[in-house]
């Protein structure tokens, strides 16, 4: 059965069983399986510092789909980074040629008696509400923790209510508490679209239309870069879901391939067209920096017969970048990096610094799953460095940064400020209004690099004067020392690689 026939899509604990969230120092460099052998399945810490809850990620995707609005229901707090997230929303709109669009998010604020006696009828009454003010054509009700511990059926909700509103319903499953891998969101927000926005049928194909995958990773900038690769293809670019209008949709069905930017994003849903809509699927690599931009490049043509073509394109590319990258190349010799983000940003954008001259000192992973072991593989070429997974906990995080000491240090905006407090010069790593994908990635991500560190005075004085929390003591302690688990034998058996589109056909 497909995931797409059940109300509710499963975790990635039970889809991808391979996943794991916590291990200790390993310093990799003996090959990808001794990195795999090295990972604790399911392993936890006896404390923990903050983790990014999976409603984090899904409300940046939801809150970009226009005409939608997103109807929290949950508690009042739940969903509050939302109005942070406003910003990418307003520029991302901007960009897109739609001024003044905010991202349109509301909450049913359950209370103690909702709590009791059940918010049923308050999100339905929400739901009305929504729909009357707004006008939206597409409703996201979403499930927080709150109704998930309480018991409330958003699905026969939204059903009941539906005939009562314009809008299409989508009842969106997000309780945080049922997965630790915030990866979950993307399965979720995907479970949802798929079924509900695609059509029964495909419809006559378009031969020269490839689905683009864009959850947020990357911004207009990136999509342009990749549509301009695609083009000289002459192939064009159907980019979902993030910006794409609910009527857009459809088109994703009728696609000659599609295409991942990242894996751990995008399995899910690439699955589901290929099984139902006969859409092949190319999910191996993600297009940061230039051997992985070529190998998207080249795996794409290998796919749609157009071998020859790609290569072509791809040498090009390298060539002129290579060119312009050599200044910078030689500035960066001997500097030392340290990447903290999501499985595939930060081990692609690990093998990146190093084609760029740097000496990778570690990488921190928000998850580990099958989809990781290849990409470990392509690391294995060079010096060794620390691989450590963990959801945030930014008292590891610190302990590691103050021990390795890089001369630059590339993450989200949580380690930006725990790398910045110990003085150590940052570039944060997702920024949507930043060019980041592909071979113009590459070079404009190297002329950031070089800014940051050929002025570093910023960074020294926040070292100076905004301390962090942590005692010498800690500083001084095994920074995994609240991993309780043992080393396991890998848990990617032949059953669970199967699952891997970039081996494997339906």
């Amino acid at each position: 059965m497909s995931y797409l026939e059940a109300k509710v899509p499963p975790i990635r604990e039970l889809r991808r069983p391979e996943t794991a969230l916590a291990h200790g120092e390993f310093r990799c460099g003996g090959g990808p399986k001794k990195a795999v052998c090295a990972i604790m399945a399911q392993a936890d810490r006896d404390f923990t510092q903050g983790s990014i809850c999976p409603l984090l990620p899904a409300l940046g995707i939801m809150t970009s789909l226009p005409q939608t609005v997103v109807l929290l229901h949950g508690a009042v707090g739940c969903g509050s980074c939302a109005v942070g997230n406003n910003v990418n929303v307003r520029a991302g709109n901007a960009a897109r040629g739609r001024a003044d669009l905010d991202a349109l998010w509301l909450s049913t604020a359950l209370n103690e008696d909702n709590v009791i006696f059940g918010g049923g009828e308050k999100l339905a009454s929400a739901l009305i509400e929504a729909d009357a003010i707004y006008q939206p054509k597409v409703i996201l009700a979403v499930s927080g923790c709150l109704p998930g511990v309480i018991g409330d059926d958003i699905d026969n909700v939204a059903a009941e209510t539906q005939p009562k509103v314009k809008a299409k319903i989508l009842p969106i499953h997000c309780e945080g508490f049922k997965s630790r891998f915030m990866a979950t969101a993307y399965d979720v927000i995907y479970h949802a679209l798929g079924r509900n926005l695609l059509p029964l049928e495909s419809g006559p194909k378009d031969k020269n239309a490839i689905n683009v995958m864009n959850v947020g990773s990357m911004g207009l900038a990136d999509e342009k870069e990749l549509a301009r690769l695609l083009g000289e293809l002459g192939l064009k670019a159907n980019f979902f879901p993030v910006f794409a209008s609910p009527d857009s949709f459809a088109l994703a069905t009728r696609a000659r391939a599609s295409i991942s930017v990242c894996p751990t994003h995008d399995d899910y849903f690439l699955s589901h067209l290929w099984e139902k809509y006969g859409v092949p699927a190319i999910i191996r690599h993600m297009p940061i920096g230039i051997k992985n931009t070529s190998l998207w490049l080249t795996h794409l043509g290998e796919e749609l017969n157009m071998a020859a073509q790609a290569q072509d394109l791809a040498d090009k590319e390298e060539a002129k970048l290579n060119a312009a990258l050599a200044p910078y190349k030689e500035f960066f010799a001997g500097k030392t990096a340290f990447v903290s983000a999501g499985e595939y940003r930060s081990l692609a954008t690990g093998l990146l610094l190093r084609e760029l001259g740097f000496k990778l000192l570690g990488i921190r992973s928000f998850h580990f799953d099958g989809f990781a072991e290849v990409e470990l593989a392509k690391l294995d070429q060079g010096e060794e460095f620390i691989f450590n997974v963990a959801n945030v906990q930014p008292f590891e995080e610190a302990n590691l940064l103050a021990r390795l000491r890089p001369d630059i240090f590339l993450g989200h905006w949580h380690g930006n400020s725990t790398a910045a407090r110990l003085g150590i010069p940052a570039q944060v790593i997702y920024n949507s209004g930043y060019a980041y994908i592909g071979y113009q990635g590459a070079f404009d991500l190297a002329r950031r690099l070089k800014r940051r560190l050929t002025n570093p005075a910023f960074y020294k004085r926040v070292g100076r004067f905004a301390k962090l929390p942590y005692r010498a003591e800690w500083y001084a302690a095994d920074p995994f020392s609240h991993i309780r688990a043992q080393e396991a034998e890998s848990p990617l058996t032949a059953q669970t690689q199967k699952a891997n589109f970039a081996e494997a056909r339906p």
